[in-house]
């Protein structure tokens, strides 16, 4: 049997006729680019979300780096933000020229809240938090430290659509919420596409003219802008799969509960969900200290697996200059070298989940 790691053509069957349908509307349609599918798909997204406010993007990198700069981040500011995250996290910081400073993440592979006290200086203007895996942490207490420090939060929600705190929703705490749609995504388009979420109408109206070159009025403009405009390919799209996303994500809670429950392997450290947390469960990551020998025997046996991530930021070349060295950050960089995605999507049959689990299970060294 041959199990890939991930099988986005699944999601796709799921609901194929409504795609369909949705996609040659569109392109019959005549209008491209900033139109109804898109003003459709920001007010219904961001009643998801439970905030007033949505402004599509081109994708989740564009949420990140444009809402840190509508918040005035830049040069000679520094923004605390987890040291295992995927590094566009970071770039969403250093693309406004401001310093990241990384903060070791907890046993739930989140921000560690009790580390955060530690990593302030007088520069520190933010905190990033990044629900990872689509798992959040302690977001009472993380929107109270920000408050008590007069701290903007933003939040990295690329993994986390629909996950929730006490009945809140991933997107909902911060000043601005950073979302992808990339097509991995538990709500993923067919491309490229992300979005920025508020519940200040402010940021919004300034994402708004700011994706589209700056203009408010057509060739007029305000600013020094970009073009990041979510499409209306993309925008009719996901407007489909929103409509289904209570389905979506119980399917990846009920697969997530059946590796919870069937994997028994000593060698295999499963995660856990802390009180509070409805994880998404975007990925199921398992911690194995001999992971690079697990991944190659899942391998030989027809299964895919993902490192979700062999490299920290804070090691990559691309933050050299930041000077940090192996052993910095000693809880990430063991994560790194533990961690293994192994097969979740929708559309994953028992049969190959119970395959997963008993090759998991018959795991040696």
């Amino acid at each position: 049997m041959e199990i890939a790691a991930n099988r986005m053509d699944r999601g796709f069957y799921q609901y194929q006729k409504e795609y369909e349908e949705k996609a040659l509307e569109v392109l019959r349609s005549g209008w491209y680019i900033l139109g109804k599918e898109e003003a459709t798909f920001e007010e219904a997204f961001a009643d998801y979300v439970g905030v007033p406010y949505c402004a599509g993007l081109a994708n989740g990198l564009d949420a990140l780096w444009i809402g840190c700069k509508l918040l005035g981040i830049g040069k000679g500011d520094e923004v605390l933000v987890q040291g295992n995250t995927y590094i566009a996290s970071v770039m969403g910081i250093s693309i406004n020229d401001a310093t990241p400073v990384f903060v070791e993440p907890d046993e739930y592979y989140q921000l560690d809240l009790t580390k955060l006290e530690e990593r302030l200086t007088p520069k520190t203007k933010a905190v990033m938090v990044v629900h990872l895996y689509g798992h959040m942490t302690d977001m009472d207490a993380l929107a109270a430290f920000c408050k008590e420090h007069q701290l903007y939060l933003i939040e990295d929600c690329a993994q986390a659509h629909g996950a929730k705190w006490n009945g809140r929703c991933a997107g909902s705490f911060g000043d601005i919420g950073c979302f992808s749609f990339y097509p991995s995504k538990n709500l993923g388009a067919f491309g490229d596409a992300g979005a920025l979420v508020s519940s200040n109408p402010d940021i919004i109206n300034e994402a708004k003219i700011f994706r589209n070159y700056g203009s408010e009025k057509r060739y007029y403009n305000k600013v020094v802008g970009a073009n990041s405009r979510l499409d209306e390919l993309q925008a009719g799209l996901l407007n489909i799969r929103l409509k289904h996303m209570d389905g979506i994500t119980k399917e990846r809670q009920e697969l997530a509960a059946e590796y919870s429950a069937k994997i028994h392997n000593p060698l295999i450290i499963c995660p856990k969900t802390r009180s509070g947390n409805i994880p998404v469960w975007h990925q199921f990551v398992i911690r194995c200290e001999y992971r690079d020998r697990l991944a190659q025997y899942l391998k030989e046996n027809g299964i895919g697996s993902i490192i979700h991530y062999p490299i920290p930021p804070h090691l990559s070349e691309a933050y050299g200059y930041l000077g940090m060295k192996e052993g910095t950050l000693p809880i990430t960089e063991h994560y790194a070298n533990t961690v293994l995605s192994i097969p979740m999507y929708n559309g994953m049959t028992a049969e190959e989940q119970e395959y997963v689990v008993k090759c998991l299970n018959a795991f040696q060294v």
